[in-house]
């Protein structure tokens, strides 16, 4: 039967300095001022789109998204987290975090993010070489990203997460790992340490920058485990690595098939409904000036999971998390029982893909460097 999971809040903010090269995300420049005022506004009211799905329920985490969340004022942001406190309420201990760009950011600021309820940043560094900053289109430096860091701090931030990523324009091995050893020196909780891909319709897609090859990526990814180990990391999803105890609560939640209220330009929810037996995703208008735009909704499209897809949606999710996640979640998050999927499972088992159906779900190392392989036989009649 189909439970009721963690809930926890994203909010999306659109607006950022200067769209990035690689970036395919709901992003767009900002042109002067933002509509600071006219944004707590919309989304006062989109929030009030989904309460009656989420009566009773707190939220475990938020997480504010971009875009560039750091340009939003400290004022802003406190009344967006007084909004959802009002409407919905948080649980105690709730993890907030704000997306920070180094280029968008100072102590000042940080202290007031600290003083509106923020208790976690996440710092998109993507790199401490300057060669390699401008090459991706950051407008910041390396030491931009330090002085970020070292701002946070004093701020009062003890939760840090650092974005960066490898397989940049003409990165070698070497410069892949220097900018691992130098996040481990500014002593974050947590590092998102993934791989620049070309997303379609970026401009990277259209006209691709010099690349790594397949070997050197593969050089840098191995190294690069290798020395987060041993820093104490210990990786729990595909690009999270996390020092004991700091795993990122709301990425968790969404790898855990769990609930999440999506509001802003863009979001995108989903919600559990045990009594109708109904799993739901929304999707809230894209476009900014749409969004902020009087209207009766902004949700842009509601679609019910089927039942028959929710195997797949689960396991897209759950797999990603490399000690996977409790059998019996399986039945508790999609409202189906495991026999559904015990004949497919145990076939990927036997051939060394997942392990044995027991306590918890998880693939092996080899299935887990092969997910996608995998999830598609998981999917296969």
């Amino acid at each position: 039967m189909l439970q009721l999971p963690p809930l926890t809040l994203y909010v999306h903010v659109p607006w950022c300095l200067r769209k990035c090269p690689y970036c395919d995300f709901n992003s767009h420049e900002a042109a002067g001022s933002l509509p600071e005022e006219a944004f707590v506004a919309a989304l006062a009211e989109d929030l009030t789109e989904d309460l009656p799905a989420v009566a009773g329920r707190k939220l475990v985490a938020a997480f504010f998204g971009g875009g560039t969340p750091s340009l939003l004022s400290p004022r802003t942001v406190a009344s967006i987290l007084e909004l959802a406190e009002r409407a919905v309420g948080f649980a105690p201990g709730a993890e907030i975090t704000l997306e920070a760009n180094p280029a968008a950011a100072d102590a000042a600021r940080f202290a007031g993010y600290r003083a509106a309820g923020v208790n976690r940043l996440s710092i998109g560094v993507q790199s401490f070489s300057d060669r390699a900053l401008a090459a991706i289109g950051r407008l910041h430096g390396g030491g931009e990203a330090r002085a970020a860091v070292r701002a946070a701090r004093r701020a009062g931030f003890a939760e840090l997460n650092l974005d960066l990523m490898y397989g940049l324009p003409d990165q070698g091995p070497a410069e892949a790992l220097a900018d691992l050893r130098q996040a481990l020196t500014l002593e974050p909780t947590h590092l998102s340490w993934y791989q620049l891909t070309l997303e379609p319709n970026t401009p990277f897609y259209k006209r691709p920058p010099p690349l790594p090859d397949e070997e050197a990526v593969a050089a840098m990814e191995s190294a690069g485990r290798e020395l987060l180990a041993e820093a104490g990391f210990a990786r729990y999803e595909v690009s999270a690595y996390a020092l004991p105890g700091h795993a990122s609560r709301h990425n968790r939640n969404y790898w855990e098939f769990g609930d999440y209220l999506g509001i802003g330009p863009g979001a995108h929810g989903k919600l559990s409904d045990p009594r109708r037996d109904r799993i739901e995703r929304t999707a809230r208008t894209r476009r900014p000036a749409d969004y902020l735009r009087p209207r009766p909704s902004r949700v842009a499209r509601r679609t019910a999971v089927p039942r028959s897809e929710r195997p797949l949606e689960f396991f897209l999710n759950a797999l990603r998390l490399v000690e996977g996640v409790p059998r019996a979640s399986f039945a508790a998050r999609t409202g189906l029982p495991w026999a559904v999927v015990a004949a497919r499972w145990e076939a990927l088992a036997a051939r060394g893909l997942l392990e044995p159906a027991g306590e918890r779900l998880a693939a092996t190392p080899t299935g887990y460097a092969h997910l996608d392989a995998v999830l598609a036989a998981l999917a296969s009649p």
